[in-house]
């Protein structure tokens, strides 16, 4: 496998300064025009949200301002002045901050994970007609999305709603306090569930649901439009700033998944599953999202909310006991493996039920810790399944399937689990900080738009293995027999 990064003396002009503020940290790192990145220029500030048994689910952020703050300051050296063309920015989808006249946060940033509004996504599907709501806007009404989190916040805290100027995501907020202007780009905008999905223009319907008006919002740009502004620091005078754009667009382009001949599987603390289309879908299968992120593609697919947060969750609560969990995952299926619904968190796809929690059936006593983990993994794997069955039904079957994330990393011999519950052939990815390098992949096109990129490394396939294609379609169809008697029926 040859070293993808490349040393600073080497690194082709103009750089790119990429950014990445995700669920357990702040990362940057400098990309050279190839989308290279440049050795021993990289950047972490770890992090961790505010949870609690409520739903709460919320990051300070004035905080991850002073970490971004501290990444640059660490990367944008006095010796680089005039070698950065651009600094790009993403972050993790559905944040929501409210900001006050003078440009301060009136409230913590609520992340995709806090479930408390789940009453008033209740409500909105009484109200209102969710097929067309998806259909308009690429999204379903939950409570990652911001009709009913405003609806929240408008009926428990009347008087901070009320005081809000401004409503922006995490990276709006972070480019309004180091640069004093902002815009929101068009990914971003749409992960908000309050975009047009056609036009790519707010949509005054979800507006007025969410009572809020288009002017409390920042201006939709697409990723080739820089904001104007100029930064503090020297090294970066000259350098176009991006708008901020999602983490799932960064991750796709970050491992090759650009076209729609490649579905991406990203596995970190949440998942995904997504593949970039050139065309606007006409019509979308109820259990995935469609994201415009610019001005011709779309980002058609389905997230989970518990995939590393599943895997952490058993190591820390679960009696493993210096397991070969290699081992546990290679292992021949056992019909004995308890049947997980891994929501930890709540469900996005495809059920979009926000109040989920995981469930596990078919333990008894003799099973046992590692018995425990594999089932809830196979869990983790035949939620993607579900969203790859739907998927099929929009973009038929893609040639390749590329996987990425911590996961893929910590727990490699995982992707066997899940290229035998898909029935299809996983390729991982190989290279680290796959979403930093969409990001800085994204604003190479346009400071950068002739210089050929570099191919990211990948590791051997991992094939279906025929024998176990009973066994999962076997836990399949468990896994749906549980999801409508338990979550559905609920």
């Amino acid at each position: 496998m040859s070293d993808f990064r490349v040393p600073l003396a080497d690194a082709l002009d103009p750089l790119v300064l990429a950014l990445d503020v995700g669920s357990t940290a702040s990362r940057g790192g400098l990309y050279d025009a190839a989308g290279r990145p440049v050795l021993q220029h990289r950047h972490k500030v770890p992090h961790q949200f505010t949870t609690a048994t409520d739903g709460t689910s919320t990051i300070d952020p004035d905080q991850v301002v002073a970490e971004v703050e501290e990444i640059v300051t660490a990367l944008a050296r006095p010796e680089l002045t005039g070698r950065i063309a651009g600094v790009a920015l993403d972050t993790f989808a559905s944040s929501l901050v409210g900001v006050g006249p003078d440009g301060r946060a009136l409230t913590p940033c609520f992340t995709y994970a806090d479930s408390r509004c789940a009453a008033q996504v209740v409500a909105l599907r009484a109200e209102l007609d969710e097929r067309e709501v998806q259909q308009r806007t690429g999204t379903r009404l939950h409570s990652s999305y911001l009709a009913a989190r405003f609806r929240w916040l408008r009926e428990t805290a009347p008087s901070t709603f009320a005081a809000v100027e401004r409503w922006m995501s995490l990276g709006e907020y972070v480019h309004l306090r180091l640069l004093g202007t902002t815009a929101v780009g068009t990914s971003t905008a749409a992960w908000t569930g309050l975009l047009d999905r056609r036009t790519g223009a707010w949509d005054p319907g979800m507006l007025e649901v969410g009572g809020v008006g288009a002017e409390q919002l920042s201006e939709i740009r697409t990723p080739d439009r820089p904001l104007e502004a100029e930064s503090r620091w020297p090294a970066l005078r000259g350098a176009r700033w991006f708008p901020v754009i999602t983490d799932g667009l960064a991750s796709n382009l970050g491992i090759g998944a650009d076209d729609p001949s490649t579905v991406a599987v990203a596995a970190a603390t949440s998942g995904a599953m997504r593949v970039l289309v050139s065309e606007v879908p006409d019509v979308l299968p109820p259990g995935l999202w469609c994201y415009r992120v610019d001005a011709t593609r779309s980002l058609l697919g389905g997230a989970l909310n518990d995939v590393g947060r599943a895997a952490t969750w058993l190591e820390e609560n679960v009696r493993l006991d210096g397991t070969d969990l290699g081992r546990v995952l290679t292992a021949e299926p056992d019909p004995g493996t308890p049947s997980v619904l891994p929501y930890f968190s709540g469900e996005r796809s495809t059920g979009w039920a926000a109040g989920a929690r995981a469930l596990l059936a078919g333990v008894s006593a003799a099973t046992t810790g590692p018995m425990l983990f594999r089932g809830t993994m196979e869990g983790v794997a035949l939620s993607y399944a579900r969203v790859a069955a739907q998927l099929q039904q929009v973009a038929g079957r893609t040639q390749r399937i590329l996987a990425s994330g911590r996961v893929t990393q910590d727990l490699p011999d995982w992707l066997q689990v899940l290229a035998d519950a898909l029935g299809a052939p996983v390729v991982p990815v190989t290279i680290k900080r796959s979403t930093l390098h969409g990001t800085a992949l994204l604003a190479l096109d346009t400071v950068a738009p002739g210089v050929e990129r570099a191919p990211v490394d990948v590791g051997p396939t991992h094939q279906p293995v025929p024998a176990r294609a009973a066994y999962y379609a076997d836990r399949a169809a468990r896994y749906e027999d549980l999801y409508r008697a338990v979550v559905a029926g609920g």
